[in-house]
């Protein structure tokens, strides 16, 4: 049977729907898009994994959960189902199945025999999928409407999204909070105004930067946004093992935490520095003492200046130098003199023209000083010749 597609804006569900069957849809993700999009590396591997007929479902952005197909439905990624719920039944699609389950499963720490899983139901059915849409219709006018109705509580708080259940009943709003607000006013309201069951839902700054979106600086779309789906804790230590400037204006995003980037390369740096030896004292050489300024790790040099501040000339010494120059502090030897060969000088960074030029504005006219020209035109004589003329014509 042909597929029939019906494209969409709605990313953050699916971003096509296709009707593989009379009552069968399947939802898909166009290639890099968003964040919820997912690659099945262990496809074309064996899949021996014993617990088949659990899957991770997915809702409304990073809403997501593990069920179990309990009634042993043909089920594959992409799937439109219906699972259990708090209170009647909600919509989702499916992510993951098989190995990447149990990968995802044993990420999260979560063990099959300990976890409470929820039930899949069945397939959505073509009146599941009506009634799924009407209710993501509503989220963006019901998110609005609970805004006012907080500002007019003057409650101290930002509803920064809403998510409906898939049968209409129930709506979870995202909202964020510097301190405890006492909201239940608000939801007495909002349940009076909506006719629905409502579920309050406190989510961090980094949340809230992934559902707005951004540029960082670095000019790319923020990595919140784009593709995480988990935030972890990211302190001023993985700043440090790379060796950057604690300034707190260029390591914390939007969001005005830390950066989430900070921890791309940290295991990386902390790998490579477990081979650096830790001097905590000054270098004793026979001409005076040089102290630690700074260390490249991808390099593997470690710079030196004979002044604590941090003035003076900066000498660069190899890893493996310091090794043997810090043993020999450790025997109460003085280092000898370093030479050439033994050091590494920092060179000051400049620029280098690829294609030989020795300038970019080569091209470029230069004006004629016209002042200086009319001052010699007007400290000139009126009709006096060249001395040159004068003596040509006396040969002559």
């Amino acid at each position: 049977m042909k597929t029939h597609c019906i494209y969409t804006n709605d990313c953050e569900r699916g971003c096509r729907k296709q009707q593989t069957g009379q009552k069968e849809w399947n939802v898909a993700m166009c290639p890099g898009c968003c964040k919820l999009s997912n690659y099945n590396w262990l496809d074309n591997l064996p899949d021996n994994y014993q617990l088949q007929d659990i899957f991770e479902i997915r809702f409304k952005n990073t809403h997501k959960g593990f069920y179990k197909n309990v009634n042993k439905l043909p089920l594959a990624a992409g799937d439109i189902v219906a699972v259990e719920a708090a209170s009647g039944h909600d919509i989702g699609i499916i992510n993951m199945a098989g190995q990447l389950v149990r990968r995802q499963m044993m990420r999260q720490k979560i063990t099959p025999g300990m976890y409470d899983f929820k039930k899949i139901y069945r397939k959505a059915k073509p009146f599941d999928i009506e009634k799924w849409q009407d209710a993501i219709a509503r989220e963006h006018t019901t998110m609005i409407k609970s805004r006012q109705l907080a500002a007019n509580l003057k409650l101290d708080m930002k509803i920064g999204d809403v998510e409906f259940q898939g049968d209409g009943s129930k709506a979870i709003f995202y909202y964020i909070a510097d301190e405890r607000v006492d909201f239940r006013e608000l939801i007495k309201l909002m349940a009076t105004e909506f006719h629905i069951r409502i579920e309050m839902r406190q989510i961090g700054a980094r949340q809230e930067a992934g559902l707005i979106g951004g540029l960082g600086v670095c000019g790319r779309e923020l990595c919140c946004s784009q593709w995480m789906s988990g935030f972890s804790t990211v302190n001023a230590n993985a700043a440090r093992w790379q060796e950057l400037a604690l300034n707190p204006q260029k390591l914390t995003g939007q969001c005005g935490k830390l950066k989430c980037c900070l921890n791309h390369e940290v295991a990386l740096y902390i790998d490579v520095q477990k081979d650096f030896p830790k001097v905590t004292a000054p270098l004793e050489t026979v001409d005076g003492q040089l102290f630690l300024q700074k260390t490249d790790v991808l390099k593997g040099v470690m710079f030196f200046t004979p002044d604590a501040a941090g003035n003076g000339e900066l000498t660069g010494i190899p890893v493996a130098r310091v090794k043997e120059f810090v043993a020999l502090n450790c025997q109460g030897a003085k280092i000898p003199a370093l030479t050439k060969s033994a050091t590494k000088q920092e060179q000051p960074a400049t620029f280098k023209d690829t294609v030989g030029e020795d300038s970019i504005t080569r091209f470029d006219k230069k004006k004629k000083n016209r002042r200086k020209q009319n001052r010699q035109r007007r400290n000139k004589p009126f009709g006096k010749k060249s001395s040159n003329h004068h003596e040509n014509n006396t040969q002559k």
